[in-house]
């Protein structure tokens, strides 16, 4: 208790106490970084972006390449903390996968739809047929976890944090070296926030985090197998594809998550085509008009950097 009292203490702060610290299974590859400065470059995504109340953001970026025997890693700001919109509900997945696989829960538990976690009034992908959660509907928890990946609903999100409990989501932030990016708000306003997160700092998180997050699931690693297949059928069936799977070939499958909001366009997963497999975390502080065209680009010439690579 009163380690969990220490961290939502220094939550509250409002200080960044981020870990950015690379993980020793990671090769830093200088020439893979100096390549996606130049398509940063290219694409007019180097430098410093208003995002108005905000301030000034930069790019994050960050590519595992999965194909060599010793992961090679390489980025862009990569361990600059950005506000990552909805990517953050991977970590609060993973982390109701987690309390599953230690019994705490089952996938066909229901769960009954109320205030104040009821907050979306629209589809976020207008041409999924499944209907806006309302106050008294029943779901399982599976449901609530698809519509809150594949679909980034929020009222799933907040209910699903629910079920997790912060504590215990950012208990496994910090075991695996994220600290900085742990979970500190739901998706509503925040005169409905839990008192003790009424006045927490916003949540963040960089692409390294993010990365990693995302290698630790490709290799199976992320709290267990069960949790991290789990994670990876999840992600597969993402439904927007409008930011860097758009830039992809037809026959790569990609686990990812996306995440949008204002000034803030994101994409992050893995990309596997059987031949070229590389992990790909961006995070764009430019909203959607601006970032869909530059997204396009920027996968495919990421995809063609990685699939030279290989050969």
């Amino acid at each position: 208790m009163k380690i969990i009292t220490l961290l939502i203490v220094l939550l509250c702060s409002g200080a960044r106490a981020g870990e950015t610290t690379i993980p020793s299974y990671y090769r830093i590859d200088d020439r893979l970084g100096q390549k996606l400065v130049q398509i940063v470059q290219e694409l007019g995504l180097q430098g410093d972006f208003d995002t108005g109340e905000d301030g000034i953001e930069r790019i994050s970026l960050a590519v595992i390449d999965l194909n060599s025997r010793r992961p090679r890693l390489a980025g862009v700001n990569m361990d600059n903390f950005i506000y990552p919109a909805s990517v953050y509900k991977m970590y609060v997945a993973a982390a109701v996968l987690e309390k599953i696989s230690r019994g705490g829960l089952t996938l066909t538990d229901t769960y009954v739809i109320a205030f104040p976690n009821c907050v979306d009034t629209v589809r976020e992908i207008r041409w999924d047929p499944r209907p806006v959660l309302q106050p008294g509907d029943t779901v399982t928890v599976h449901y609530l976890l698809d519509l809150m990946i594949t679909r980034s609903d929020n009222t799933a999100a907040n209910c699903l944090i629910d079920l997790a409990q912060r504590e215990s989501i950012n208990a496994m932030m910090q075991a695996y070296g994220w600290r900085g990016s742990e979970v500190t708000r739901k998706f509503l306003s925040r005169k409905h926030e839990d008192p003790e997160y009424k006045t927490i700092r916003g949540t963040e998180t960089c692409a390294l985090h993010a990365a990693d997050f995302l290698y630790k699931i490709y290799t199976r690693q992320l709290v267990n197998p069960w949790v991290s297949q789990q994670m990876l059928t999840l992600l597969g069936r993402q439904l927007d594809k409008s930011k860097l799977a758009s830039g992809l070939p037809a026959d790569a499958m990609f686990y990812h998550k996306t995440g949008w909001y204002a000034a803030w366009t994101h994409d992050v997963g893995i990309v596997d085509t059987g031949r070229v497999r590389y992990v790909v975390a961006c995070f764009l502080p430019l909203p959607a008009q601006e970032a869909l065209p530059k997204y396009s680009a920027l996968s495919r010439k990421i995809f063609q950097l990685m699939n030279a690579s290989g050969q």
